[in-house]
């Protein structure tokens, strides 16, 4: 879970996080902050949960040690005020105390981050394969969504089930298998999820009715979502921030485009040769990213360091090698429920993850609706065949990529809000200006796409605006999440993506009976009404936002202050 605000804030111009933050979940796996405090309550009571509690002043005073569920606290009785300190205090207390913390020496190539640029370009192209695999297993089936239908005698709803199963999975399959990665590594975790993923797609080309379609794609997208959470964290393990540009670039197309891209290829390969032949397409390609997965290097730090310090362990019998990680562990039962249950309280307790995860659910929502609302445009209003109407998803990738240009153009209008200081709101304006142009498209979408003599490219036109807001809106509110709960970025952007997920994986159970029986422009007008009556959201939290973030216990406490005489913006750091 600790990966996902490295990997959302990959897309981030400037950083989100910043280096202490960064580094703080890239070598500790944890969130919140690291505070030197004199908590009064007894040594039981102290919980390494919320916080690190050590002396203020170790140089000092005298450190009193006390036992906490299996690791060390400090206790500093007469300290008046709680400050935090970062990973190299950190272990720097721990020193003292008498441990030899491990850490990678510099120049040796121990460090993921000092390695050759041939085996970090490695690292970056396979894991984003795995990615890809993944995005092209949830989309690629829509390339023939009515042949399982005719020959097993089923509604069209229990197919689109092989959809609506598989992107549940990307929602529930991280709670568990982020942490896991922390304790076994990204690379084991890798294997073992596209392992599973090719095994449980097999029966899918072989299945001899539906259920064994559905429930074998439900597996499957439990199994898949391990790229979701880890692949941006195991692209941030190996590159600084300065050098993610081209990185940043690959990763983000698999992750946006590749969706885009299964149903260009489904529908080809559905029109030619049949709705099985899809999967074993799918089969194939999953088979050799899982073959990929056998000679990716581990990246994640926490596990390198663990696996030298057992090594020096092991060679002086000098029990007191000890990474930070070792000594700051909580038992995985805990971090378990951690992962489990504090996304939970977010979504429902903190207004700028409920309304935010609200909107980018709607617009990933979108997203899977335009791989059902395509056929509807293309193939029964105009007649094309599945494969032609693949190629309209072009349209979509062209508005990606055109936001993608725009990235330079966003760091300048953040660098000028923020000239003063920095404050999470100055993230949003992106995602004002997407909230004006996604119902623009919604209507031009509804307008064109219902008539079959209104000339396709209008369609298509929509759907790069499409793609272009739909860009805009996400990576901003996914900025303004990790900037507003830097400290929690992990429980927030999990909570996120939970909603996310399960509210996305509902469309294809709904959309075929709400384009066909409202019409195809009267769904689409509903679509682009929602669209409108959430568009405030940005400019909501761009007035009032500071005032919610400074009411919670969880959220970053910058101020914007308006300077009386100029009227410029400027912030303080609470």
């Amino acid at each position: 879970m600790a990966s996902e605000p490295i990997e959302a804030a990959l897309f981030t111009r400037p950083p989100a996080l910043t280096a202490e933050q960064e580094e703080q979940y890239r070598t500790l796996e944890r969130e919140g902050p690291l505070i030197v405090s004199n908590d009064s309550a007894s040594p039981t009571q102290v919980s390494r949960q919320s916080s690190l509690f050590l002396a203020r002043t170790a140089t000092h005073n005298t450190l009193q040690r006390v036992s906490t569920r299996g690791s060390t606290a400090f206790v500093k009785p007469e300290a008046k005020e709680g400050v935090q300190v970062n990973v190299n205090q950190l272990a720097e207390i721990h020193r003292k105390e008498g441990f030899k913390i491990v850490q990678f020496d510099k120049g040796t190539g121990e460090d993921p981050r000092e390695w050759t640029k041939g085996k970090k370009w490695f690292v970056t192209v396979s894991t984003s394969l795995l990615c890809l695999a993944v995005a092209l297993g949830s989309s690629i089936v829509t390339g023939d969504m009515s042949g399982p239908t005719k020959e097993f005698g089923t509604t069209q709803e229990i197919t689109n089930l092989t959809v609506t199963c598989f992107v549940i999975g990307f929602g529930i399959g991280p709670l568990f298998l982020a942490p896991l990665s922390e304790v076994l590594g990204r690379t084991v975790i890798y294997s073992i999820s596209l392992f599973l993923f090719f095994i449980f797609t097999l029966p899918a080309p072989l299945s001899k009715n539906i259920a064994t379609l559905v429930v074998t794609r439900q597996i499957a997208g439990i199994a898949a979502s391990a790229p979701v959470c880890n692949v941006g964290g195991s692209i941030a393990d190996v590159w600084e921030v300065k050098d993610r540009g081209a990185p940043m670039a690959l990763f983000s197309g698999t992750l946006f485009i590749g969706p885009c891209l299964g149903p260009m290829i489904g529908g080809w390969i559905g029109e030619r040769a049949g709705w099985r032949w899809i999967y074993w397409v799918l089969f194939m390609f999953v088979g050799v990213c899982w073959v990929l997965t056998l000679f990716i290097p581990e990246t994640l730090a926490p596990v390198l360091l663990r696996r030298k310090a057992e090594k020096l362990r092991k060679e002086t019998g000098d029990d007191t090698y000890q990474t930070l990680e070792e000594l700051e562990r909580l038992p995985f039962s805990e971090v378990l429920k951690i992962a489990l249950v504090r996304p939970l309280v977010m979504l429902f307790t903190e207004p700028i993850v409920i309304f935010m995860s609200i909107y980018l659910s709607f617009v990933y929502s979108l997203l899977y609706l335009m791989f059902f609302a395509f056929p509807i445009a293309f193939v029964e209003i105009r007649g094309w065949g599945e494969g032609i109407t693949g190629i309209a998803f072009v349209s979509i990738m062209l508005g990606i990529f055109l936001a993608g240009f725009l990235v330079p153009f966003n760091e300048k209008v953040y660098a000028n809000a923020t000239r003063d200081g920095h404050y999470p709101e100055a993230r949003l304006y992106p995602m004002m200006w997407g909230a004006f142009l996604m119902p623009a498209a919604l209507f031009m979408f509804a307008f064109t796409g219902a008539y079959a003599h209104v000339h396709w490219i209008g369609v298509c036109i929509s759907s790069g605006v499409f793609g272009f807001a739909m860009i805009m809106l996400y990576v901003s509110a996914n900025s303004y999440i990790i900037d507003s709960y830097s400290s929690f970025a992990a429980t927030a952007m999990a909570a996120k993506t939970l909603l996310r997920s399960e509210i996305g994986a509902m469309v294809p159970l709904f959309v075929n009976q709400m384009f066909h029986h409202m019409g195809f422009q009267y769904a689409g007008l509903l679509l682009a009404l929602i669209a409108t009556a959430i568009a405030p959201i940005p400019f909501v939290f761009y007035r009032y936002g500071e005032m919610i973030r400074l009411k919670s216990k969880r959220a970053s406490k910058d101020k914007r202050v308006r300077d009386g005489a100029s009227g410029v913006s400027r912030a303080e750091k609470v």
